[in-house]
């Protein structure tokens, strides 16, 4: 990993915990594993995930995550 992405990774689970979330990232170690280098938002008081979920755990990267974290001016 890059030192611009640990940087913005850690800038992203920051925001995360403002707005009651935690990033979780994979722990898989082989990269032809289907979650591997993935995350997923989880929500502090429900356990439940927020984004990072579907088919498979651990689905959003790094951008998919910025998006849902940025405030909208509409709000969520």
């Amino acid at each position: 990993m890059q030192t611009s992405e640990k940087v913005r990774e850690n800038r992203l689970r920051r925001m995360a915990e403002r707005q009651g979330m935690i990033l979780q990232k994979s722990r898989r170690r082989d990269p032809q594993a289907v979650d591997f280098g993935g995350y997923m938002l989880v929500d502090i008081q429900t356990n439940g995930v927020v984004l990072g979920a579907g088919a498979f755990p651990y689905q959003a990267d790094l951008e998919d995550v910025a998006k849902y974290l940025a405030p909208s001016p509409e709000g969520r």
